[in-house]
């Protein structure tokens, strides 16, 4: 069964607009794409445009914009009103490079290091930032309005130790960081320094995260573990014990000698970190450890803290290992006594949605995926259940809070479509839900903090990113940035079209199609699949996707249709869909993805013997598992696989996979190592070598299970790469292995490469 989705009238009359006003767009003067134009860093054309970026909202009408001059690659930050969009200077990047070049022993090269890498931690007014500056802390007081004066950059910290992750205090006049494993504090006005604790070691981490914790539960590359208090007079922070983790080496081979990183790394089955929460004066003294003892230690994650607005508690969450349950709990900060307001639980795993949303009346907002929907809950203080807000089939997605003048809560979440994203509003009370975004397509807001309005970031699959001021109603008030990018008119793109597809059981799957612009359904064409696969992680979205987008039109211009199709666990449409992956990887994946290739061979203008598949880390062990378990492709691109998830972390396996002694068939079963011998197609394996995330041993592994079952297949590695390519001349190198892999296999018989660099 197939649907077209139709285009809306508004989005019909803004792309009809978009192609008169674009200029080339004769199709006698459109071109082909190239690899190079896509990537190489020399020859890339912009066909993503420029939208501001860093928009942060300084007070209730004016908000914080990054600024890049291409020319000369310098950046400004500028303060913008909101409504008339007059800007302000707030930082001239040029005027702080030279302000920090003054400093004793700061060169020129060092301080436009730091500046141009942007890696400012800001105050909460926006008043002042510190920056990591060759391993020590730098001050720098944004105008003169500065409380504590002139000269508006110092230096924090002299200590040849690294000093990372640092944050102010909420009232400004702190700054903590962390020092050998240690948490500390410094005054921004004398610049004294002070630990908070002593006891850290290379085993022992006191207010930073490990890699699993800040890979899999606080975001990645967030090594943050400690949090301010609202009153600035104390700190939450977790004190991670390593010694029970085994460590993973990756090597540079680049050097001539090598260079070997160690990480501790905990495996599938393997110990966890043992954590504790503790809470400490800002001025010094004794912690206060939080009261844990109902929890065993190796079986306890802490997966989010925060504070009341009272400051007078700490608010956290833990999980046990396999992720089984929630509990929702408060502590006194003075006693470190525990109070479990309640427990989440579901049918498989309970993903964290984030911390509680307080009001002023000391009730606060939930989000939980209980009903398979993800959905907002409004409790009393005491976990006591007051009324579920927003129901129904489609997802909460961000909430962004609550106007309590009005009772207005607002949100972005998926009622109208799966494969978009719209802003809404509901009362408190659950009534008078209200779509607030008109036009189809994926909508990002950032709210005042009044809530008086909000900045749109809006894109569709033809059309790249643009921003809109909205008011709080929705009213389109003014328009930030159009966008539009007169280079796509000059190339011969196709319009991707939007699918439906039923799978066998009558779950409806989404999928998005680009054919060859020259379209002929008489024609017989091969298809090139890319999937992902993972639990609630969709490919097919109505949003601009960049460079992958523009490989797909390279792929359909050279007579190649292209097919990307979210399988039921990876669709987005709720928990309730990813939950059937339980406790065995690639099996449903793969069922659904296999009807979608039956729904291919059942159209006229699809060549049913010539359908490749290709996917990078999750997507890299779905090509993999598709080609051991099924005869479905004639070839697969695997990149940064899973070949055994015993191989990968504790946290995110567990979750999906529970533990490896608690299911060992499933991990055996799921890995497609052991099922090395029944390859079907040709295979092209990639991977960086120092990939920390999704280790080179994986696919090491599966190398060796294939040659020892006599299988060829091609290999390529990228050294000194981790898990996503980054070298802008390596990403070329890889397009291009793809590129000439693909034609390789799925070029079609009738057809001549157009591309000069293809084959190369």
């Amino acid at each position: 069964m197939i649907r077209v989705r139709p285009v809306s009238a508004a989005r019909a009359a803004l792309t009809a607009c978009a192609v008169l006003l674009l200029p080339g767009s004769g199709l006698a003067q459109q071109r082909m794409l190239t690899i190079d134009e896509i990537y190489d860093p020399e020859q890339r054309v912009d066909f993503s445009g420029q939208t501001p970026s860093g928009l942060t909202w300084l007070s209730n009408t004016r908000y914080l914009q990054r600024e890049r001059d291409p020319a000369s690659k310098t950046t400004g930050l500028l303060s913008v009103d909101a409504d008339t969009g007059a800007a302000e200077l707030l930082l001239d990047i040029e005027a702080l490079e030279a302000a920090l070049a003054r400093l004793p022993g700061m060169s020129d090269s060092a301080a436009r290091r730091a500046v141009r890498a942007g890696q400012f931690v800001w105050n909460r007014d926006h008043t002042a930032m510190v920056m990591d500056i060759s391993n020590d802390l730098y001050y720098f007081g944004v105008n003169a309005r500065d409380p504590v004066g002139d000269p508006r950059v110092r230096r924090l910290t002299r200590d040849p130790a690294e000093e990372s992750i640092p944050s102010f205090s909420p009232d400004g006049t702190l700054v903590a960081f962390v020092r050998d494993h240690n948490l500390l504090v410094v005054t921004v006005d004398q610049r004294r320094e002070w630990a908070l604790t002593r006891d850290g070691d290379a085993d022992l981490l006191n207010g930073e995260l490990d890699w699993v914790y800040q890979e899999e539960i606080y975001g990645r590359g967030n090594f943050k573990g400690y949090w301010w208090s609202p009153d600035s007079s104390r700190l939450a922070y977790l004190q991670t014990d390593e010694s029970p983790v085994k460590a993973f080496t990756v090597i540079d081979h680049l050097p001539y000698r090598l260079e070997v990183e160690t990480t501790d790394y905990p495996k599938a089955g393997d110990l966890n970190p043992i954590v504790r929460l503790g809470v400490i004066p800002a001025v010094g003294g004794e912690t206060v450890w939080v009261d844990l003892a109902h929890y065993t230690p190796t079986d306890m994650l802490v997966v989010s803290v925060t504070w009341s607005p009272d400051g007078d508690n700490v608010v956290f969450q833990i999980q046990n290992r396999e992720q089984t349950w929630l509990d929702l709990n408060t502590a006194n900060a003075g006693s470190g006594a525990t109070t479990r307001l309640f427990q989440e639980t579901t049918p498989a795993w309970v993903n964290v949605n984030g911390d509680p949303t307080w009001l002023e009346d000391g009730t606060f907002l939930w989000l939980s995926e209980r009903s398979g929907w993800k959905h907002l809950y409004h409790y009393a203080a005491d976990g006591t259940l007051i009324v579920q807000v927003t129901d129904g089939e489609w997802e909460l997605r961000t909430l962004h809070g609550i106007d309590e003048d009005t009772d207005w809560v607002y949100f972005s979440g998926t009622e109208r479509s799966p494969i978009g994203s719209d802003v809404y509003r509901v009362t408190l009370d659950g009534n008078q839900l209200t779509r607030l975004s008109e036009v189809e397509g994926t909508h990002r807001a950032r709210f005042s903090p009044d809530f008086a309005r909000y900045l749109d970031t809006w894109s569709d699959i033809e059309t790249p990113p643009q921003v809109r001021v909205h008011a709080a109603d929705g009213t389109e008030t003014r328009v930030v940035t159009e966008n539009r990018v007169t280079a796509l008119a000059d190339y011969r793109l196709s319009t991707p079209q939007f699918l439906q597809v039923t799978a066998r059981d009558g779950f409806v799957m989404e999928a998005m199609m680009i054919t060859p612009p020259d379209f002929d359904p008489s024609r017989r064409y091969p298809v090139f699949q890319h999937t992902y696969g993972g639990p609630h992680t969709q490919q097919v979205r109505n949003a601009w996707g960049g460079s992958a987008t523009m490989f797909y039109q390279l792929l359909a211009q050279r007579g190649i249709i292209v097919w990307v199709m979210d399988n039921r666990t990876a669709s987005g449409k709720g928990a309730v869909s990813a939950w059937p992956v339980y406790q065995h990887f690639g099996e449903l994946e793969l069922r659904d993805i296999e009807d979608g290739v039956a729904w291919l061979r059942q159209q006229p203008y699809v060549d049913g013997a010539r359908i490749g598949i290709e996917g990078w880390s999750y997507g890299g062990f779905m090509t993999s598992y598709a080609l051991t378990h099924s005869d479905s492709f004639v070839m697969g691109i695997a990149g940064g696989m899973v070949s055994d998830w015993r191989n990968y972390d504790t946290i995110f396996t567990e979750r999906f996979m529970r533990t490896p002694q608690s299911n060992p068939e499933g991990y055996r079963r799921s890995s497609p190592r052991f099922n090395a011998a029944d390859l079907h197609g040709a295979l092209l394996l990639l991977h960086g070598t120092m990939d920390n995330n999704v280790h080179l041993q994986n696919t090491l592994q599966f190398v060796y299970a294939l040659q020892k079952a006599g299988k060829q297949f091609e290999l390529m590695l990228y050294p000194s790469s981790r898990h996503g390519i980054r070298d802008p001349d390596l990403i070329t190198h890889l397009r291009h292995t793809m590129l000439d892999f693909i034609l390789e296999h799925l070029q079609p018989a009738d057809a001549t490469p157009t591309d000069p660099t293809a084959p190369r």
